[in-house]
């Protein structure tokens, strides 16, 4: 059996949780690496490009986060077959990519200069984002995103959007994702239902 290690935060969010979610919901036996934020530079010092999240395969180090995502959805099943379909679930795979990026330009930021970066990204790049999504999202049927049925590109939303309700990003209201974007709310809402994605966050309840 293959050996899969994946190292990223300690944190349920951020780039590799659409890959551990994928291993979580086809039963695919991974290690979950996970590492405290003060220990990030001497875990960077084991990569080539000091970025995580890194999926270590039969002890071969593996970089870039949505490479890392298709892979585990070609192992759970979750990655579509059919040319066209996978290149609608890319899209959307890049398209979040980039307001992720975005998104961690206003990271290490503080005051003023925080708040005037997240002002700008929500009425900027997230409110342009959310309504694309929102169009795709209907486009394909209003469930998933690439395929009709359940792919990293659903998963990958999901991580992101519910990142954004949460409450935990300062300056971006809890609630604009139902207010541009009501369909792709009701996504999160569907995927957080599905019985391997909430077996997967009560482990994690306190």
């Amino acid at each position: 059996m293959t050996q899969l290690t994946l190292t990223y935060f300690d944190f349920n969010g951020g780039r590799a949780e659409p890959a551990r979610l994928a291993f979580a919901i086809g039963g695919i036996p991974f290690e979950d690496k996970r590492f405290a934020f003060p220990e990030f530079a001497e875990v960077r010092k084991q990569t080539p490009f000091g970025q995580v999240p890194t999926l270590h395969v039969d002890g071969v180090q593996i970089t870039q986060s949505d490479a890392i995502t298709r892979y585990a959805g070609k192992l759970a099943k979750l990655y579509p077959t059919d040319p066209y379909q996978a290149l609608l679930c890319d899209e959307v795979l890049q398209a979040m990519e980039d307001l992720n990026v975005k998104l961690g330009a206003s990271f290490g930021m503080t005051g003023d200069a925080l708040r005037e970066a997240r002002e700008a990204f929500v009425s900027g790049p997230l409110s342009t984002y959310l309504r694309w999504l929102q169009a795709q999202l209907l486009a394909r049927g209003g469930e998933y995103f690439a395929d009709q049925r359940l792919t990293v590109a659903d998963l990958k939303v999901f991580v992101f959007v519910r990142g954004v309700v949460s409450g935990r990003l300062d300056h971006v209201p809890t609630t604009i994702v139902e207010q541009l974007a009501p369909t792709v709310a009701a996504h999160m809402q569907r995927i957080a239902a599905l019985p391997a994605v909430a077996a997967y966050y009560a482990k994690f309840a306190k």
